[in-house]
């Protein structure tokens, strides 16, 4: 949460990680999630529909190819079980998966729970900005990450979509959209009203899927 335990007094003398456990320590945090058999199993539930966005998603995934894309869907429906199918089928292989959402209650559904300025630092100031440092541990999470999930995106500023797009250019060393990753925006337009519906251009997304209701 970006604290240090010493400010808490808990012990006698200052704990301290150097760069290289930090880094250590993030990998394996995400590497040692649990995952459930009910998680694993939810790729065979699927629907058509996202069946084709659940292997039109992985096939970048495993090919470590670049990949943008958006899932159009109601939050209480389609779009958590094929969150739960990617992240379970890409943690699986002993993959990396970043998973975050605008807001706290969007985020529960994930097993790190966090949301996107917490996790990769988005301020909240009118020029967003994301302060991951190239250098630090995090920024070798982030590249490793083979899939990072950003849901409820409609809710966030366009700011914020281009500062994340500027942070992973700039870790990643490359000029490609969101810096070669593959990325998976998910949203519901229908709640955001017109007047301030904005934020990712059509030109950053290889493919928006519309899916409808998980039993239909």
């Amino acid at each position: 949460m970006g604290k240090d335990i010493n400010t808490f007094h808990l012990v006698d003398n200052d704990v301290g990680f150097d760069d290289d456990q930090i880094e250590s320590r993030l990998i394996n945090d995400e590497l040692t999630i649990i995952i459930s058999e009910e998680d694993l199993l939810a790729s065979s539930t699927l629907n058509h529909q996202q069946q084709n966005a659940y292997n039109a998603i992985l096939q970048k995934v495993f090919r470590n190819q670049p990949g943008a894309f958006f899932i159009d869907g109601t939050g209480c429906t389609v779009k958590p079980y094929i969150y739960k199918a990617l992240i379970a089928t890409v943690r699986s292989k002993q993959l990396i998966t970043l998973a975050i959402a605008s807001y706290s209650i969007a985020a529960s559904i994930f097993p790190r729970d966090q949301t996107a300025h917490s996790r990769i630092k988005i301020s909240l100031d009118k020029n967003a900005a994301c302060s991951v440092s190239k250098h630090g541990g995090f920024a070798r999470l982030i590249q490793l990450a083979r899939l990072i999930i950003w849901d409820e995106t409609p809710m966030s500023r366009k700011e914020s979509i281009e500062a994340l797009d500027k942070m992973l250019r700039n870790i990643n060393n490359s000029e490609l959209t969101f810096g070669g990753k593959v990325i998976v925006f998910g949203g519901d337009f229908r709640q955001v009203l017109s007047v301030v519906r904005k934020g990712i251009s059509q030109e950053q997304i290889d493919a928006s899927f519309i899916l409808m209701d998980h039993t239909e």
